[in-house]
């Protein structure tokens, strides 16, 4: 079968009025400037690209209170760059931003906003594990000529696609436009995405489970229950064992459970309470939450869809159980179990 590449899996959903021109030059411009990003994550530090941003001690912070890594402004400023003059969109918010980023007035304005989480997991640049972009479009409100914070606050159903770029061994790219989650697969030597998976199926049971155990003294009631049970094995109540994998980045626990299944858990803990959860629901929890749910997956905060949570603040946090549709489950309904029981 002839390989299909990204550009040409565009028309195709354009042709299916699946999507529109705007959309699909939008999604065209954020793969382009993926592709630059994988280029600097690749030559690590032979492009001068590892270690803090900054310079001394005086290390560069962003607004989520944390040290920022090289590539996460090199990574932020080439999207920032890559979005600005194509027309295709009204306004822009990065995770390292505190405020959305207009589009300068000398170029035309288009009907969309996107938000991304330019470099998710940059923890783990400098000992070469993979990390990745995270990306979430959604419709520009009418009548909005210079759009603010409040309108992009909109609910993950809301979401006209959403995607992530895994940079390791291959740099890939997993989509959704609501028709299904599929994976591209960029190919060095021609230069673009290729199609290497359609319509991806996330399998709804698994033994997998990915967490950070280092938290587990400061998880709620629910969540020790839970994954002491997953913990027992054969020999507990759940009668089956699990194996555990934690990479510390999103993007890559993420796709080894699009890839074979699995569930990925960041719950709410006594060290992340008044702060609501520790993954961003614009950048993070509702993208992924798209695509795994469009791949047959399920993703809540452990007591309620994710998607259908209405945000109110454009870096607000939230709690995050998804993947294999079973498991997430039985975790959620721990939590709700919980929940009346005090009630």
């Amino acid at each position: 079968m002839k390989p299909v590449s990204l550009i040409q899996f565009l028309i195709e959903e354009r042709r299916a009025d699946h999507i529109n021109a705007e959309l699909s030059l939008l999604i065209e411009v954020v793969a382009r400037a993926c592709k630059r990003i994988a280029v600097a994550t690749n030559k690590g530090a032979l492009g001068g690209v590892l270690g803090m941003a900054g310079s001394g001690d005086a290390q560069s912070i962003n607004v989520q209170g944390e040290a920022q890594k090289k590539l996460d402004v090199i990574s932020n400023e080439i999207l920032l760059e890559a979005n600005a003059w194509g027309g295709h969109l009204a306004a822009c918010a990065s995770e390292e931003m505190e405020d959305p980023q207009p589009i300068p007035d000398m170029y035309p304005k288009g009907n969309h906003l996107l938000l991304f989480d330019p470099l998710d997991g940059s923890s783990n640049i400098d000992v070469n594990i993979s990390v990745g972009t995270i990306f979430s479009v959604l419709r520009c409100p009418d009548h909005v000529s210079e759009p603010q914070a409040e309108h992009f606050l909109q609910p993950g159903t809301a979401q006209l696609a959403a995607g992530y770029v895994v940079y390791g061994p291959a740099t890939v790219l997993v989509l959704t436009f609501g028709h299904g989650t599929h994976e591209f697969t960029l190919d060095r030597e021609v230069g673009s995405f290729v199609l290497s998976r359609r319509d991806i199926r996330i399998p709804e049971q698994t033994a997998e489970f990915a967490i950070n155990m280092s938290n587990q003294r400061h998880w709620q009631a629910p969540m020790q229950r839970y994954i002491g049970e997953l913990l027992a094995g054969s020999t507990g109540p759940r009668s089956k064992d699990f194996n555990m994998r934690w990479v510390a980045s999103m993007v890559a626990d993420v796709h080894r459970i699009v890839t074979r299944g699995g569930v990925f858990y960041y719950p709410l803990d006594a060290k992340i309470e008044k702060q609501g959860g520790k993954l961003r629901i614009m950048y993070e929890a509702n993208p992924m939450a798209f695509i795994v749910e469009q791949a047959g997956g399920a993703a809540t905060t452990g007591r309620q869809r994710i998607m259908e949570l209405q945000p109110t603040g454009l870096h607000q946090r939230v709690p995050v159980f998804l993947g294999s549709k079973e498991e997430v489950s039985v975790a959620t309904r721990y939590h709700l179990e919980a929940d009346n029981a005090n009630a």
